[in-house]
């Protein structure tokens, strides 16, 4: 982590100021446009050296989505919650896809970043991540632009991976390299680290799919609020459609909250409950339950539920404790 991350905003778009920050490999590459370029090799007819001007001459597109921080690799049942919602704009991978023209024996897609460096008594480390061909070329955008304006540099620029529907880890930033492969390749951050055994299963799988998860981001954690009628608000996601968010207060039984419908986009989903809180402190928690049936443990994994801690005081209004 190079920062602390401030408290994100109410807002269905993050601000760019307020997005969370991750590398593990050291400081991130300072690189110049003018020189950086994107190669596309291993198992395709037309190997491709792409510039920024070219990549911006392709079919672009632009969506929201949510960008989640898997959390620590070393710890990764420790909820971490580093979340934000983005507009993104760039090319989608099928379309240099289709200029390469993949072999049929590649199986895989190979994102290697510039960062370079020393992590988990390993040296020299490039960062790199694989996707199933088939995976990639449907869901990848190569993105560079962010909320409107080009990517900054410690967000990845000039041009970065974006996998909507999985996990930051697999978004990979300072992009150079593309490799089409037969075979999943053995490193360090893609079969030692970055694995984990899901509820049901005995074998490790690769962290992709985003969990079912939940964020209370109004009031804020710690806040002292006026007693009475007030509005929890916060916001859902996962990798598929979240279909309802549960509000608990105390040791009240779960309530359904008001929950937005999710658009074309994998961006995420405002919910909201009305409650009238008593005098004296309160812990509040949010539980969410997606298309695919998944619901949030209460402990114990990285997206059990989310809980805070507000104090409510007659005539007073909301201030920061």
């Amino acid at each position: 982590m190079i920062r602390t991350d401030p408290p994100t905003p109410d807002l269905f778009r993050t601000p760019v100021e307020e997005v969370f920050i991750r590398n593990h490999l050291g400081p991130h590459p300072r690189l110049d446009p003018a020189s950086w370029s994107l190669t596309v090799e291993g198992l395709v007819e037309r190997p491709l050296r792409l510039d920024l001007p070219t990549l911006r001459g392709l079919p672009q597109t632009r969506f929201t989505a949510v960008h989640e921080c898997f959390g620590n690799p070393l710890h990764p049942t420790v909820p971490t919650r580093a979340v934000t919602n983005l507009e993104w704009a760039g090319v989608p991978l099928a379309a240099v896809l289709e200029l390469a023209r993949p072999r049929p024996e590649a199986r895989h897609v190979w994102l290697e970043g510039a960062d370079s460096g020393d992590f988990a008594g390993e040296s020299g480390v490039s960062y790199l991540k694989d996707l199933p061909l088939d995976e990639a070329a449907a869901e990848v955008v190569l993105a560079h632009g962010m909320n409107g304006e080009p990517l900054r540099p410690d967000h990845g620029y000039p041009l970065r991976a974006v996998a909507p529907r999985m996990f930051g880890t697999n978004s990979v930033k300072w992009l150079t390299r593309i490799v089409l492969a037969a075979d999943r390749p053995d490193h360090l951050f893609t079969t030692r680290l970055y694995t984990r055994v899901l509820p049901g299963e005995s074998e490790s799988r690769p962290v992709r799919e985003k969990d079912v998860n939940s964020k209370l981001l109004t009031p804020g954690d710690g806040c002292s609020v006026p007693a009475g009628s007030l509005e929890l608000a916060g916001y859902a996601w996962s990798s598929t459609e979240v279909t309802s968010v549960e509000v608990a207060v105390d040791d009240t039984d779960w309530q359904p909250a008001a929950l937005d419908r999710r658009g074309p986009d994998p961006a995420w989903q405002r919910f909201r409950l009305r409650y009238e809180l008593a005098p004296g402190p309160h812990r509040v928690r949010c539980r969410a339950t997606d298309s695919a049936g998944r619901v949030q443990p209460l402990a114990g994994d990285r997206n059990a539920v989310h809980e805070i801690h507000v104090v409510a005081e007659p005539g007073t209004r909301p201030t920061d404790r």
